[in-house]
C-alpha cells in the first residue's frame, strides 16, 4: 500500500506560478510518481511523471517547457508550474505505479486532490 498527500495549489493569475509538492508513504520502493489534473467535466489527463531514481520524466506535451516535476526527496515529489494558463484550471492529483506511463489507468495509488485555479 501506497499512501499519497497531496499540498500546494489555490488561485493565481494567468502568467503565475504555483508549486504542489506530493508526500508518500508506505510501500515506496521504486515507484513512479505522476500528477494528473482534471477540470469540470472532462476526463482525469496525464500532466507529468518521474521515476525513482529520477533518471527519467514524461510531460504532457502542452506544459512542457513550463512544468518541472522533480524528486525533493526521496518520498517527495514536486511539481513546479509556471507560465500557468487558464486551462490549466483543474483538480490535481499525485499518483503512484510501478511503470512509467501516461495512462490513469496504470496507476494504482492516488492522492485526495488538490485544486489549481488560473484566472484569466
Amino acid at each position: 500500500q501506497v499512501q499519497l498527500v497531496e499540498s500546494g495549489g489555490g488561485l493565481v493569475q494567468t502568467g503565475g506560478s504555483l508549486r504542489l509538492s506530493c508526500a508518500a508513504s508506505g510501500r515506496t520502493d521504486r515507484i513512479v510518481m505522476g500528477w494528473f489534473r482534471q477540470a469540470p467535466e472532462k476526463e482525469r489527463e496525464f500532466v507529468a511523471a518521474i521515476t525513482w531514481s529520477g533518471g527519467s520524466r514524461s510531460y504532457l506535451e502542452s506544459v512542457k517547457g513550463r512544468f518541472t516535476i522533480s524528486r525533493d526527496s526521496a518520498n517527495t515529489v514536486s511539481l513546479q508550474m509556471d507560465s500557468l494558463k487558464p486551462e490549466d484550471t483543474g483538480v490535481y492529483y499525485c499518483a503512484a505505479s510501478n511503470y512509467l506511463d501516461r495512462s490513469p489507468t496504470t496507476y494504482a495509488y492516488w492522492g485526495q486532490g488538490t485544486q489549481v485555479t488560473v484566472s484569466s
